[in-house]
């Protein structure tokens, strides 16, 4: 058994922000770098430094912040593209013309022997002024495959020091860019990369079969962000290799257990949210609701989940609903201190299911409730309590808002702004909660009306994230949306600090040890 070490080239910053209504700005461009740099990758492209003064900004104040990843630049095949690389300090550019007959004749409006003879140009060019350069065969897996080897056994012998195989399309099959891969290293004798989009949902796939077949280096991006359906993602990629069976072993220089802490940033940074059932990184990866799913996980995580989240930065969640069962019901009520006898937890398991029954989620709030109401107790204390709060909105002004939280008896409270008054009042909560313990988080907001009329109530429901990835899903009905929503953001914060507390037997407020009795 072989075991190689794979190279991680990221273009997040590069094919990422090529993404639908993805724009990011040079210093938002220089803190998803560093980030990418802290996660291990051993390539970034930095952008593609000819396209705008903004680029350019972003792209040289990534050269100058002594990062440990190689950084390159993307350059079309001319002297422009590549002086502008060198231009912003870089070393190292990716240089790319098409070679597929569509693009040739559609797009570019060359012959087959032009494009060839402009990728050998600009490969010379590169290396005449000293860079390392990675030359790609756009959507190399529609063109002439004898073709496609001549072009790589052309640009080898002009100089070049990589080759990149991009699936600009995401056309290929698993077994097809193998074979080229094959093809690239015969003629060319070259480290090859694979660069594979998601079109069909086979970026992944294909990337794998890619090195299985002799490339040494995958270009990816973080959540899979990209043009059209994105990009291989470098989680699913970089878990793939390190879990899974292959006949050799392959390691990356990733650490994983930063994985779901950048991937939670740059969506944030780019705006562009990671669906709940995304492999390794989204929100239901590593959560249960299923009764036999739950009972397992409990037993053994390695039942109902092929890694342990703890591994890429996660936390394992259990939900209760209708296929809930009573072990993952009563591991739940246990994390706040809840433990109820036989009869009771029947009588708690039906009202679950009633409810669940009726097409609604069941928060740990309503779980609580349950709880509480079937026996007979009230154990919760609440820990944060609402002192008041107002907000301010009209036309030609941001909206802002103050808040006030009582903390165990303390007073604190923040002012912000935001997009309309529940955002600037979640802000300014959110504000509060960073000054006086770990981060707690606005992570999902959901607005739904349950009746209507002139006095029509509406159910907020949210969801809110400590520093931890403890999730709490938290609901408050009411007629006035801001009250209800700060009601609803509360209740998430106090379930979330008291899971903490029954957890680690103490929570620090501003450095001084909160003292509850439950």
């Amino acid at each position: 058994m072989k075991n190689t070490n794979i190279r991680i080239f990221d273009t997040t910053l590069r094919d990422g922000e090529q993404s639908p209504g993805v724009s990011l700005s040079p210093e938002k461009k220089l803190n998803i770098a560093r980030k990418l740099d802290e996660l291990g990758v051993d390539a970034i492209e930095t952008g593609f430094p000819v396209i705008s003064e903004g680029e350019r900004e972003g792209v040289k104040a990534i050269v100058g912040d002594g990062l440990k990843a190689e950084l390159c630049g993307l350059a079309r095949t001319n002297k422009k593209d590549i002086d502008a690389a060198v231009d912003c300090g870089l070393n190292y550019i990716h240089t790319f013309i098409a070679t597929s007959d569509i693009h040739l004749e559609h797009k570019l409006k060359m012959s087959r022997d032009e494009a060839l003879e402009k990728a050998i140009e600009a490969v010379e060019y590169g290396k005449s002024r000293g860079l390392q350069v990675e030359f790609s065969a756009e959507d190399a897996t529609r063109t002439d495959r004898e073709f496609l080897k001549k072009v790589f056994g052309a640009v080898a012998s002009a100089g070049a020091d990589r080759i990149d195989i991009p699936d600009t399309v995401g056309y290929s099959t698993p077994q097809y860019i193998g074979e080229i891969t094959k093809d690239a290293i015969e003629v060319s004798k070259l480290p090859i990369s694979v660069h594979c989009h998601n079109d069909f949902g086979l970026a992944v796939a294909n990337a794998i079969s890619g090195v299985q077949a002799g490339a040494s280096c995958a270009h990816v991006t973080i959540n899979g962000i990209g043009e059209r359906a994105g990009n291989a993602s470098l989680e699913e990629f970089v878990m793939a290799l390190h879990s899974l069976q292959f006949e050799n072993t392959w390691e990356t220089n990733i650490n994983t257990k930063l994985i779901y802490e950048t991937s939670r940033y740059i969506s944030k940074l780019a705006g562009m949210s990671v669906q709940p059932n995304k492999a390794i990184v989204g929100e239901n990866a590593f959560g249960h609701e299923s009764g036999i799913h739950t009972h397992g996980v409990l037993n053994n995580p390695l039942t109902y989940e092929p890694i342990s989240p703890e591994i890429v930065g996660r936390t394992r969640w259990l939900q209760v609903g209708k296929h809930a069962g009573i072990h993952g019901m009563n591991a739940m009520l246990k994390e706040y201190g809840i433990e109820p006898n036989d009869e009771q937890t029947k009588q708690i398991l039906d009202k679950v299911k009633a409810l669940g029954d009726q097409g609604k989620q069941v928060t740990e709030v309503e779980l609580l409730s349950m709880a509480n109401e079937v026996i007979g107790e009230n154990k919760l204390k609440r820990i944060v309590q609402l002192a008041g709060f107002s907000v301010s909105t009209g036309v030609g002004t941001m909206p802002y808002a103050f808040v006030k939280l009582n903390v165990d008896g303390q007073e604190f409270s923040a002012t912000d702004y935001g997009v309309g008054p529940v955002d600037a009042a979640l802000n300014a909560i959110q504000k509060i909660t960073s000054q006086i313990t770990d981060e707690v988080r606005l992570k999902e907001y959901k607005l739904d009306s349950i009746s209507g009329g002139a006095n029509a109530l509406c159910e907020v429901t949210v969801k809110v994230e400590d520093a931890r990835g403890n999730i709490i899903s938290s609901k408050s009905v009411g007629e006035d949306i801001v009250t209800t929503s700060v009601q609803a953001m509360v209740d998430g914060i106090n379930r979330i600090m008291l899971k903490n507390l029954l957890k680690e037997k103490k929570i620090y407020i501003k450095d001084k040890l909160l003292n509850i009795i439950i």
